[in-house]
């Protein structure tokens, strides 16, 4: 197995990241948790989707829009989290006082249609470990 690391940060660099993925005969990809990618998962499911490309990504965002598969944080759980800590700040709590936190929820998501899609089967292990699956 070889790992390929590709770069992208605007538009056209992630369709010529997808073009230099056919190029290089890529059976797979996992996408980097970037807020560029996140902004831009739309674009990004739909170039794994006319490529063939099982993706894996870091977000239930992307799967929800055709991707398939997620595991990650859960973004609406950091968001609370967000507002917690602002409310103690609004409260006079000091920043520099309160604790780093690191995410604890963690979300695996699986789109069977998409996977229908590529000609794949999910294992009935993984389906079974998934918190949710989009049929």
């Amino acid at each position: 197995m070889q790992l390929r690391v590709l770069k992208a940060g605007t538009q056209g660099e992630v369709e010529a990241g997808f073009a230099a993925l056919a190029q290089l005969s890529t059976d797979a990809l996992i996408v980097g948790n970037d807020p560029f990618f996140l902004d831009h998962r739309e674009q990004l499911v739909a170039l794994a989707s006319r490529q063939g490309m099982p993706t894996i990504f870091p977000f239930r965002e992307f799967t929800e829009v055709g991707g398939l598969i997620s595991y990650g944080p859960s973004l609406t759980s950091a968001y609370r989290e967000i507002g917690v800590y602002a409310g103690k700040i609004l409260k006079g709590a000091k920043p520099a006082d309160l604790p780093v936190q690191q995410p604890t929820t963690f979300e695996l998501v699986i789109n069977l249609k998409t996977a229908k899609a590529l000609g794949l089967t999910v294992p009935h292990s993984l389906l079974q470990r998934a918190d949710e699956v989009i049929e």
